[in-house]
């Protein structure tokens, strides 16, 4: 029995099953890759393989002809069109006037991809069903299955219009991941996702793809194909809670791009029978139309779908704060035992946004401060720390608050040190234009490929969006803080002068 962890959660009013924005989108330690082929794997640092199928990503001529199939399909008359966009590249674009609160799309369950779909090559389909592959494999077997027979299955206009080379970070090299996101914790995500993907690969070519190779060759099922269907998937798969929180690729529909400023999702409407949206706000003709990918960061919109908004345009940015255990510390073992007893590690990761860090960092500080003459309440602190119990979190303890307020800061500011490093570097300071000096110390650059090249810049701009936008949360967070610590030693101090003065006046 087949399992995987692909499956990003979901959170309340989610669109897309996993967690990247199209704005771009025509498309505590060292981490090293769990595979030992990783240039075979996720390409090598200068050149990266793609799938024989699909278009560039800002191709129009295929995402037309996918139009037209699509009308002649069954598509209903629709008041969008597919255009060339500033956020997106392609997106669709208003035809007609649009009010708040209507609905669009209708896209007809008969037009949508999902596990029950029928499969140019029955044998293959019935294989993977047989040995009960979940629904994220054998839709990743099943666009490779598809893509393979070109004209001859149903969904080749919807797979000639996909883009051969997603921006995913599924598609960066260990090489560009340790030198562009060395200082974000989102580095360890897509490590772990690349992970998961290759084993995920690996278990079914195990199991099922060698045992049947007149049906899955390795030419065509192999980790490139893999890393391109997984990146279609992360990137355009929704789950619809109407249909039972069932996933499925919805063409069409999948050619909006996201908006922070947005709130509208997909799902299937049981009254026109067909995928919708409503829209949360009026649309003039030539305007693009977007929907929500869901409440992400902006490390996580890069995960999945390769762009970062623009820096303050996210509400729902967050970044990943390490911090750890000190193993000087006379309780270490003690504590560790019981951060593992919930889940927890001596090195932990906890989200902290603009408005400010969660109840369960502030517990992790009190443990990692306290001392050995509170260890009646170590354990309290510990479940406080975990998302994994009811337990109240929001306990004080103003003997340490002091400790555990200037412990959070000192991670804060090793972290903002690592971001400084990073946007310093002298190969990365580089204006929005995309160009800059390049130096010595840079990553190996084909000047004679244009194609080569402008990926690589395209990918440091990503880095370096990516990393301002979450260093200015730190940087929020360490002037709270801050500003926090000098109000309670102000304030100790001018609980000392009185106290000095009352003894004086009774001496």
């Amino acid at each position: 029995m087949y399992s995987t962890t692909l499956i990003p959660a979901s959170s309340s009013g989610l669109a897309f099953a996993s967690p990247i924005q199209r704005t771009h989108r025509k498309q505590h330690h060292h981490v090293r890759w769990h595979c030992s082929s990783l240039s075979a794997a996720s390409g090598t640092a200068t050149q990266v393989s793609t799938v024989p199928w699909g278009c560039d990503s800002d191709s129009l001529e295929n995402a037309s002809a996918l139009q037209k199939w699509l009308s002649e399909s069954g598509l209903p008359p629709q008041k969008m069109s597919i255009q060339r966009v500033e956020v997106g590249e392609r997106g669709l674009v208003a035809s007609k006037n649009i009010r708040k609160g209507e609905k669009l799309l209708f896209v007809p369950p008969t037009l949508v991809i999902t596990e029950d779909s029928e499969w140019t090559c029955p044998e293959a389909g019935a294989i993977l069903k047989k040995n009960s592959v979940p629904d994220w494999p054998l839709l990743a077997t099943y666009l490779i299955s598809e893509a393979s027979f070109m004209k001859s299955s149903r969904w080749s206009n919807y797979i000639s219009a996909l883009p051969r080379q997603p921006y995913s970070l599924l598609y960066w090299s260990q090489a560009e991941l340790d030198r562009y996101l060395e200082a974000s914790q989102i580095r360890e995500r897509a490590v772990d996702r690349i992970n998961n993907v290759i084993g995920t690969y690996n278990d079914l070519r195990l199991r099922i793809f060698s045992k049947h190779p007149d049906l899955f060759p390795e030419e065509l099922f192999n980790i490139e194909s893999f890393k391109w269907s997984f990146g279609i998937l992360f990137s355009r798969l929704v789950r619809l809670p109407s249909m039972d929180g069932r996933v499925a690729l919805v063409p069409w529909a999948d050619m909006l791009n996201h908006s922070c400023e947005v709130d509208t999702f997909l799902d299937y409407d049981n009254l026109s029978k067909g995928i919708v949206f409503t829209t949360d706000r009026p649309y003039q003709p030539g305007e693009q139309v977007f929907i929500s990918y869901g409440k992400k960061s902006n490390g996580e919109l890069l995960l999945s779908y390769g762009f970062v908004p623009r820096e303050g345009a996210n509400p729902c940015d967050s970044v990943e704060l390490s911090v750890s255990l000190k193993k000087s510390d006379k309780s270490y073992k003690e504590k560790l035992e019981l951060l593992k007893k919930y889940g927890l590690s001596g090195s932990q990761c906890f989200p902290i946004q603009i408005t400010g860090w969660p109840l369960e960092l502030m517990a992790y500080a009190y443990l990692a401060v306290s001392p050995s003459s509170m260890r009646a309440q170590f354990e309290e602190m510990a479940a406080a720390a975990s998302n994994k119990t009811t337990i109240k979190k929001d306990s004080r303890y103003p003997e340490i608050e002091e400790q555990a307020l200037q412990f959070i800061l000192d991670s804060c500011e090793s972290s903002i040190s690592k971001y400084n490093n990073f946007l310093q570097a002298e190969n990365l300071l580089m204006p929005s234009s995309l160009t800059f000096r390049m130096a010595s110390g840079s990553l190996d650059l084909d000047v004679t490929s244009p194609k080569q090249l402008n990926r690589r810049l395209f990918l440091k701009q990503l880095a370096v969006d990516l990393c301002t936008s979450e260093r200015r949360i730190l940087f929020r967070t360490q002037y709270i803080l801050r500003r926090r610590l000098r109000d309670m030693r102000a304030g100790e101090l001018r609980a000392l002068k009185i106290f000095d003065g009352l003894r004086n006046l009774f001496q």
